[in-house]
């Protein structure tokens, strides 16, 4: 059986949404083995149509010695696209205040698939991007934010992560939300309130439970007392003013959050405590090391870094992942574009 067989309760239930309205989905990084295998996967699964930026003869003699058919996927190539003149016009516009002009946007597109890839988001000529898998963070996220920018009504952009533990009857049916584990360094408590918020709705759209929010630290209401605690206990104090309607609580320790029975001892008062599907970590250095401890020694599958707040789906990859966890993200991408799609109507 193929890797992209092996899938989760949650990711097959996403497979299943977005073979239902199928979106395109530009991939960048044509040069990497485990992009190019999930293309062809994605196309084989009728999960997305695939738009590869590139060079197809080039691509097609990886595909030959990694035994795959990428006939079915559409490549563009910036050296040829009839496009070109209008992504590269567009772009001088909306960076001419950064001094971007005619020659610098030649280079960039020319040069640069990533940006390349989201200027076809950009212009509707495809649905959503991933990258990540050869990329650090950084160099996904700055064209995203530079040119796409936030959605209405988004105050930032955080990311975050669907993890899926085998065998586990916490969170829901085993399957968190992780944020932000791959974005913002050090979130102040009004950031981490926003976080949590749009953690909370990322969980109720992809995953469909009701988000229960713990806002952890290595306290449990008060057990400790230090200004990293009081960061994290002005966060619950503000997501609770500015979202009424959210399940959340905090400070927790991560035991007390998700074992219900250790949750009854140190936080028994809470609706939350023992029951948290959504965590929320306070900085990007327990964010990391959580959702990797989680991965290498839960045997989680870790979908994201994901990206939340963008006016239109861009996600990132860890350079660690793997060509199921490529697919993965594919297919969420696809789900985020139809909720998009959606908004807009």
């Amino acid at each position: 059986m193929e890797a992209s067989d092996k899938v989760n309760q949650f990711i097959a239930k996403i497979f299943d949404r977005a073979s239902k309205d199928i979106k395109t989905i530009v991939l960048p990084e044509s040069n990497d083995k485990r992009v190019i295998r999930a293309a062809t996967w994605a196309m084989r699964d009728n999960i997305a149509k695939i738009v590869m930026v590139g060079d197809e003869n080039e691509v097609a003699e990886k595909a030959k010695k990694l035994r795959v058919d990428i006939s079915d996927i559409d490549f563009v190539n910036p050296l040829t696209d009839q496009r070109f003149e209008e992504y590269r016009d567009k772009l001088v516009e909306l960076r001419a205040h950064k001094g971007m002009t005619k020659e610098k946007a030649d280079e960039i597109l020319r040069n640069d698939y990533l940006t390349y890839g989201i200027m076809m988001v950009k212009n509707s000529d495809a649905d959503g991007m991933v990258a990540g898998a050869c990329h650090a963070t950084a160099d996904t996220l700055r064209p995203a934010l530079q040119i796409l920018r936030t959605a209405p009504g988004v105050e930032m952009v955080s990311g975050f992560f669907v993890m899926c533990v085998p065998d586990c009857d916490m969170g829901e049916n085993g399957t968190f939300v992780f944020g932000d584990c791959g974005l913002n360094q050090d979130p102040t408590s009004e950031e981490l309130a926003i976080i949590a918020r749009t953690s909370a709705n990322s969980f109720k759209a992809l995953v469909g439970a009701q988000p229960k929010v713990a806002m952890l630290s290595h306290s449990t209401k008060g057990s400790a007392k230090h200004e990293l605690v009081d960061k994290v206990r002005n966060a619950v104090k503000i997501a609770h003013e500015k979202y009424p309607g959210l399940i959340l609580d905090g400070e927790l320790q991560t035991d007390a959050a998700i074992v219900p029975e250790v949750a009854e001892s140190k936080a028994p008062d809470s609706d939350v405590a023992g029951h948290a599907n959504v965590l929320i970590f306070p900085n990007l250095d327990a964010g990391n090391i959580g959702y990797k401890l989680v991965q290498r020694l839960g045997k989680a599958d870790a979908y994201g870094p994901l990206l939340q707040g963008l006016s239109k789906p861009v996600n990132d990859l860890s350079r660690g992942c793997n060509t199921h966890d490529v697919e993965g993200v594919i297919a969420i991408t696809a789900v985020q574009a139809q909720i998009a799609g959606e908004k807009e109507r």
